[in-house]
């Protein structure tokens, strides 16, 4: 039993996929990739956490947390291409720990990724009912505030009753993304790929324009003295690189649509080190312009943007530029998330881990249909009750246990199977990957007790499901036993 646990998965071929039913649709080039990167990562990172990460913990020196996020990201971005290379199927780190850790370790990294795809997707919604109301705002229209907070919220580590009833716009732009996503990839890709164009080049208009307005005395001091409990000093840039790491998740959804690449193998690595660059160069300048337009401490806002737009009458023009390209990005973010997480359930369970319910192709749509929709239902519901902030921290906690067995991974397997070829290679293996694997770990040594506490319930929940079905229905441990008797 214990040495099935561990038993490692070898054969990621399609074969036995196509030979029952309909599969994927191959229509994704490397730029349709690299977009699908961008369209994940561009969202809540600039247009909210950017301005809360700056008030809360790190002040002008948040650039540094950036820098710091984005290199933790480089490292796994670079291992995840070498996977991505040697297995080029939708699974992502699940697949990767599956072919080097073994089947635990695979379901435990698949269902932290449940945090990173799905909690993610309702993260940023909670989001986007922000900017919303402020468009609505704007124009003279007030939705009641009942309507449109969560009832809970997170504060000095726990969850607190709000007196508010649900997050009503939330829910209907999950539901609404979840309906493109239902009726095909190349429909998704194309929506996606248009709102990558629009806001990013919004993105590009407010730096440009906000620019000429920075106040370079906001940006001292540009470390401002430590106040404890991650506020300020070094210790706030750690904790706010933990933070914004929110920010750069997402670049790696591009292997998630590998089986719906015309070429994995070359358009994967593009796709994810190219979005992960851009994105890089987009956070920094709108975090040195949003911390140049006013003090810090004044950007805790849920749309610090706009925020810092209103005090510099000359720039009221923006802030339509500013609501609308929030909104636009934000969805594109939502859509390649609720793309991703049906089809990491997909190839779970395929390998007989989770229900086959999960494994259904649409035979016009060519879609995981019914996991898509399953999928939606769940992100609407979280966005629905729950804020922003603890949201973000959960996924950001999924996501860095799974980059830290990915780095791992990379590593071990250079190792265990030296044969297999690698048409993208992690320069410096060695140094590389242990350095992905620590600045990881760095990442999550910030986290607030309260995370780890639930991270921790999540994970038993997680066990439980393996445990109770997984092991009993797992395609690799029945056929071993096939093959012993």
């Amino acid at each position: 039993m214990f040495k099935q646990l561990f038993a490692r998965k070898t054969d990621f071929s399609d074969s036995h996929d196509e030979s029952h039913g309909p599969t994927l649709r191959r229509t994704l080039g490397p730029w349709g990739i690299t977009a699908l990167g961008i369209g994940a990562v561009i969202g809540t990172g600039i247009f909210v956490v950017t301005g809360q990460a700056a008030a809360d913990h790190a002040g002008p020196a948040v650039l540094i947390s950036f820098i710091l996020a984005a290199i933790c990201s480089g490292f796994t971005a670079l291992c995840y291409s070498e996977f991505a290379t040697l297995i080029p199927i939708s699974g992502s780190s699940y697949s990767y720990a599956y072919a080097t850790l073994g089947e635990l370790v695979a379901w435990f990294i698949g269902w932290n990724m449940v945090l990173e795809y799905g909690i993610s997707a309702s993260a940023v919604a909670a989001s986007w009912t922000g900017y919303f109301t402020s468009l609505l705002d704007n124009i003279g229209i007030h939705l009641p505030v009942a309507l449109t907070d969560a009832p809970f919220a997170y504060k000095s580590g726990a969850l607190v009753l709000t007196g508010h009833l649900i997050n009503l716009p939330a829910i209907a732009i999950v539901l609404a993304l979840t309906w493109v996503c239902y009726i095909g990839i190349r429909e998704s890709a194309g929506i996606n790929f248009l709102m990558v164009l629009l806001k990013v080049g919004l993105i590009v208009v407010v730096v440009v324009a906000g620019y000429r307005y920075v106040n370079p005395a906001n940006w001292h001091p540009f470390i401002p003295e430590a106040q404890g409990n991650h506020k300020y000093g070094w210790d706030g840039i750690m904790r706010g690189a933990a933070m914004v790491f929110f920010a750069y998740i997402g670049f790696e959804a591009t292997s998630t649509a590998a089986q719906e690449c015309k070429n994995p193998q070359r358009d994967l690595p593009f796709g994810t080190l190219v979005s992960l660059a851009i994105c890089t160069v987009l956070y920094l300048a709108m975090a040195a312009v949003l911390t140049g337009l006013i003090p810090y401490t004044q950007l805790g806002t849920d749309e610090p943007v706009v925020t810092a737009i209103r005090v510099h009458p000359e720039l009221n023009w923006l802030r339509w530029i500013v609501e609308i390209g929030a909104l636009i990005g934000l969805s594109s973010v939502i859509l390649v998330m609720i793309i991703a997480q049906p089809r990491i359930f997909m190839i779970m369970a395929r390998d007989g881990l989770l229900p086959k319910v999960f494994n259904r192709i649409h035979p016009k749509h060519r879609t995981p249909h019914l996991n898509t929709v399953i999928t939606g239902v769940g992100i609407a519901a979280l966005a629905a009750v729950f804020p922003l902030d603890l949201l973000a921290n959960l996924t950001s906690m999924g996501t860095l246990i799974a980059f830290v067995a990915v780095c791992a991974g990379v590593l071990i397997l250079r190792y265990t199977s030296p044969e297999l070829p690698r048409t993208f290679r992690v320069p410096w293996a060695p140094v590389i990957c242990t350095a992905g694997v620590l600045s990881c770990l760095a990442l999550l040594a910030a986290m607030d007790w309260f995370n780890w506490a639930l991270m921790g319930a999540w994970t038993v929940i997680g066990f439980a499901i393996y445990f109770t079905y997984g092991v009993r229905h797992s395609r690799l441990h029945i056929a071993n036993d096939s093959a012993k008797s």
